[in-house]
């Protein structure tokens, strides 16, 4: 047919001039926000919080993907921890003593305490999340050194230990500190007491030896003026 080809180019002419449907403005956008990905923001983690979940775990429970703080080497011994606050309780004999974790991984926590010169009394192991913990049996009116001890696989921290402090305390932000248990005021107001019935008997005893004396062998009156010359 001669008319075919002139058909043909008629009907490719007029489906070019039809415009073709163009995609929503608004559908792209929100295509370039979702395959935007979120800037990373710091895990909620700190290192003096009580009973702290690890950073990593709360990097694989977040929806988000957050950052910890960077970690020394597993295969190295942890750096010390910082000793934190001391709260005193002399009355009940007891101290509540706060840390803060130091940037290498941990798996346990205890105390060294010592009393005097002589050989530290080490606490229970503490898991890696705990940063509190209590001293029990303190004896008022005495002085003691505290150290807070880290450990993982590979070691654990070094600690000056009571030789190493000088008399200010030792290093600001180090892991121990010097404690001083002050004398409760019962056994003040007790020694008070004490002393004042003591010289209360004394002085009553005082006294009544005096009294015995006077009567058993009399006290030395004056003579009477002689009528001499009347």
């Amino acid at each position: 047919m001669p008319g075919s080809p002139c058909l043909l180019w008629l009907l490719a002419v007029t489906f070019s001039l039809v415009p073709r449907a163009q995609p929503l403005a608004g559908d792209s956008e929100e295509e370039e926000q979702d395959e935007t990905p979120l800037p990373a923001v710091p895990c909620d983690y700190d290192r003096c919080r009580h009973l702290q979940v690890p950073c990593q775990e709360l990097q694989r429970a977040g929806p988000t993907t957050c950052l910890c703080p960077g970690l020394s080497s597993a295969a190295q011994p942890p750096d010390p921890p910082r000793l934190g606050e001391v709260r005193m309780e002399a009355e009940a004999g007891r101290a509540v003593v706060h840390w803060c974790a130091p940037f290498s991984p941990v798996h346990e926590y205890w105390l060294l305490l010592w009393e005097g010169a002589g050989a530290p009394q080490k606490g229970p192991p503490l898991n890696s999340t705990v940063r509190r913990t209590e001293l029990k049996g303190l004896k008022p009116g005495g002085a003691y050194v505290v150290c807070v001890v880290a450990a993982n696989a590979a070691g654990e921290s070094s600690v000056p230990g009571a030789e190493g402090l000088d008399g200010a305390g030792g290093p600001a932000f180090g892991p121990c500190g010097r404690l001083t248990v002050l004398p409760r005021p019962l056994t003040l107001l007790h020694w008070a007491v004490g002393v004042g019935s003591a010289l209360a008997l004394l002085s009553c005893s005082a006294l009544v030896w005096h009294f015995c004396l006077r009567e058993r062998w009399g006290c030395p009156r004056r003579g009477r003026p002689s009528s001499a010359g009347l």
